[in-house]
């Protein structure tokens, strides 16, 4: 091949650093000033892959190429024109696919849980609606049990009994009596020599600590049949004391007790007033109560008061 001559050529003789070499030098290749290989006129064209014919002449710069004797050259498309025989490799049959994935629609947004929130609204509305309920019950059932309470005598409120001799209570109230009301026998009777008797003016039964003296009640107006208390009031001289007590004219197995509760001092009659009970079975309607000094009772005592509760 001589300078200034495209013709056939093979791949290797169009070296592009030719020009270092001598007998690159001495086929005329010089170093490249415009962009093309070392060699004259040499012009650096991209072909596509098989396009290149070798042994056949290449066709001046500028000029459409020349095919070979039997075969026809494609028309290449005008620069920036796509290509008609140009197919993109997606397109054909086992073709490459497109790398670029079509976007995926956004999963849907759940909006706010309404329903649970309306189930939790209407809990708490019960439960406060609950709760006031169980506050008033509360409330009714408390105030009905104070009046109960105090429906009932205490401990306290038995050294106060209000005096009704053998007479009917008021509707309502269980019957009361004091020494004043009492019926006495054997000897027994009735004084106020010394302080502390709960009966009007202070009067108590005396003369009981002897064998057959006894005091008798008529106890009236009890509304039903049933097994009552019996309080007793007393007084002792700093000793223990008992008596017989019968019930519609049957004795009870245990005796009336009337301990010196306290340990008060021996001879001190204003201070050995106490209190005792014993249970007691009544008929309704009218009964009979009697406290009597029988033989093996210690009986040095006196009486000021008794009632019957519930």
């Amino acid at each position: 091949m001589t300078p200034g001559n495209n013709g056939a050529s093979t791949p290797e003789d169009d070296d592009p650093f030719g020009y270092l070499y001598a007998d690159g030098q001495a086929r005329g290749a010089q170093p490249p000033s415009g962009g093309g290989y070392g060699y004259p006129n040499s012009v650096s064209r991209v072909r596509a892959v098989g396009e290149r014919q070798y042994g056949q002449q290449q066709a001046p710069y500028g000029q459409p190429p020349q095919a070979a004797y039997g075969q026809t050259v494609p028309q290449q498309a005008p620069y920036g024109q796509p290509n008609a025989h140009y197919q993109a490799p997606e397109t054909l049959p086992g073709g490459a696919t497109s790398g670029v994935r079509a976007p995926q629609p956004a999963p849907p947004r759940r909006g706010p849980n309404t329903k649970g929130l309306l189930i939790g609204a209407v809990a708490v509305v019960a439960a406060v609606v609950i709760g006031i309920g169980m506050a008033m019950l509360n409330g009714n059932t408390d105030d009905g049990a104070g009046n109960e309470a105090n429906s009932t005598p205490s401990q306290s409120q038995s050294d106060k009994p209000s005096p009704s001799g053998s007479k009917s209570a008021p509707a309502g109230e269980l019957p009361k009596t004091d020494a004043k009301a009492l019926g006495l026998d054997g000897g027994a009777t009735t004084a106020s020599d010394f302080k502390g008797a709960k009966a009007a003016g202070g009067v108590y039964v005396t003369g009981f600590n002897q064998v057959g003296a006894k005091v008798t009640w008529n106890v009236n107006g009890i509304q039903e049949a049933g097994t009552y208390r019996l309080y007793v009031r007393y007084g002792v001289p700093g000793a223990d004391a008992d008596a017989t007590l019968l019930v519609n004219g049957e004795a009870n197995t245990q005796p009336l007790n009337m301990k010196n509760f306290g340990n008060t001092p021996a001879g001190d009659w204003e201070k050995g007033w106490k209190t005792t009970w014993a249970n007691v079975n009544l008929n309704k309607g009218t009964n009979t109560i009697v406290v009597a000094c029988n033989d093996g009772n210690q009986c040095n005592a006196v009486l000021d008061q008794l009632y019957i509760t519930k």
